[in-house]
């Protein structure tokens, strides 16, 4: 795995197994800044598959429920599955006036399900934390004939609209991330359509049938010290030995200030939806 640049460094949760623990110790800023999704999300989802009061959901790995609450008010009897405990507590508090909400907490891969008994499981930024070939079989597994499985997540772009700040962070990510991880750098490329298409197409090889996938965009806009509490919820950030981590988060903050004061982000977010036939 090659090291981020500014075109990838908030790129959504890393993949660098181990880490899941990092997140966390970070619940609550999580829980803060890490975005929800657009609400055409949500219409495309309701259009693909209809949650009622009468359905039943499961959500794989929870977080700080940034995809939670417009699944909820469909009135659908929701169980979620987080691996940390902080982030169950919080859930737990969060949508206690749901009584149609329930959280367990542990790794989706070790928590029993019955078979065929569940409308539409989703996860929005985390299913990449579950092994693919044990996942999308026990996904398939739990679903009714005709249910859904629905995977979204948020893949942030750096900042364009500010080339001289883009390049000056990615110095810092050559000075510090880098050597920290021993890692390369190598430009990447905004998120697009071909990989939507890939991840989509993975369900087809567990049996998915109707395949479908759509891309949604947005930007958000970070103070200099708001944009480094971003970065505070990363897994790979939250891992770097703290000396090296407050010193490499102090230039990257000085630098916002230098080139405008605020760092612009451009989100891509994408939704693969599959059906169990």
């Amino acid at each position: 795995m090659r090291a981020k640049t500014q075109n990838e460094r908030v790129d959504v949760m890393p993949v660098i197994k181990g880490l899941e623990w990092t997140f966390d110790t970070a619940a609550a800023a999580y829980e803060k800044y890490r975005p929800g999704y657009t609400e055409e999300l949500y219409k495309t989802l309701f259009d693909y598959i209809a949650i009622d009061g009468s359905s039943r959901v499961v959500e794989v790995g929870i977080g700080g429920g940034q995809a939670t609450l417009p699944i909820l008010k469909t009135g659908c009897s929701l169980t979620a599955v987080e691996y940390g405990e902080n982030f169950s507590k919080l859930c737990k508090k969060k949508f206690e006036e749901y009584k149609n909400f329930s959280i367990i907490n542990d790794k989706f891969e070790n928590t029993p399900f019955p078979e065929s008994q569940y409308d539409l499981v989703y996860s929005a930024s985390a299913f990449h934390w579950v092994p693919e070939d044990i996942g999308y079989p026990k996904v398939y597994h739990m679903l009714k004939p005709g249910g859904a499985f629905a995977r979204f997540a948020n893949h942030p772009y750096g900042d364009k609209g500010n080339p001289a700040l883009s390049t000056e962070i990615d110095k810092l990510y050559s000075r510090y991330y880098c050597p920290y991880y021993g890692k390369d750098t190598k430009a990447e490329t905004e998120y697009g359509e071909e990989q939507a298409v890939r991840r989509a197409q993975i369900a087809e090889k567990y049996g998915f049938v109707h395949i479908r996938h759509a891309m949604f965009h947005r930007t958000r806009t970070f103070l200099a010290k708001e944009y480094i509490e971003l970065l505070e919820t990363y897994s790979d950030h939250i891992a770097m030995e703290k000396k090296i981590r407050e010193e490499f988060f102090a230039k990257i903050e000085e630098a916002i200030h230098q080139y405008g004061g605020t760092v612009t982000i451009y989100d891509t977010i994408d939704l693969q939806l599959a059906r169990k036939p």
